[in-house]
């Protein structure tokens, strides 16, 4: 359930890396991401720090590239299937970077991000894509979504994920 634009089944950890919607923008469509700090590697706070910006760079040397960055997503759902929400629906995160679907741009105007917990060559966990149904389900339950797309397809030759480890065949 969505209460105060904000998902009831998740743990809230706010970011500041967002602003707001353009006026009237309608929420129409849903990018799925991958993410893992360091590349590959799972199963540490790395992720919300970054979102949040608390990542300590001096923890490994890939963090000094990614230093200053400032990006975030509406949620994040871990290897377990445990979500965490960053920035609230009705905001706008800084998720897709230069983006166009179907013939309009920046997409962070009128989507919502959903990161999961991985790579492009890294199976995704059973517990990902059941978390991940709940939420697209509740979500297009709330919102007019018309359609789910990667990352990959709404940034083509500048991004690659959720790569294709993800089975787009597991959402229902």
């Amino acid at each position: 359930m969505i209460i105060n634009h904000q998902l009831d089944s998740a743990t809230q950890n706010p970011s500041k890396n967002f602003n707001q919607r353009p006026l009237n923008a309608e929420i129409t469509l849903i990018v799925i991401h991958n993410i893992s700090l360091p590349p590959s590697e799972f199963n540490n706070p790395y992720i919300e720090d970054f979102f949040t910006n608390k990542l300590d760079i001096s923890k490994h040397d890939y963090f000094k590239t990614i230093e200053g960055v400032k990006v975030s997503a509406h949620l994040l759902i871990k290897r377990d299937g445990s979500i965490i929400q960053f920035v609230d629906f009705d905001q706008r995160a800084w998720h897709a970077g230069n983006s166009i679907y179907n013939g309009t741009a920046d997409c962070n105007n009128y989507s919502i991000g959903i990161e999961l917990e991985g790579s492009d060559d890294i199976n995704y966990k059973t517990k990902q894509y059941q978390s991940l149904n709940h939420v697209l389900s509740t979500l297009k339950f709330h919102y007019p979504i018309t359609n789910v797309v990667g990352h990959s397809d709404i940034a083509p030759g500048r991004k690659t994920d959720p790569g294709p480890a993800f089975e787009w065949s597991q959402l229902t």
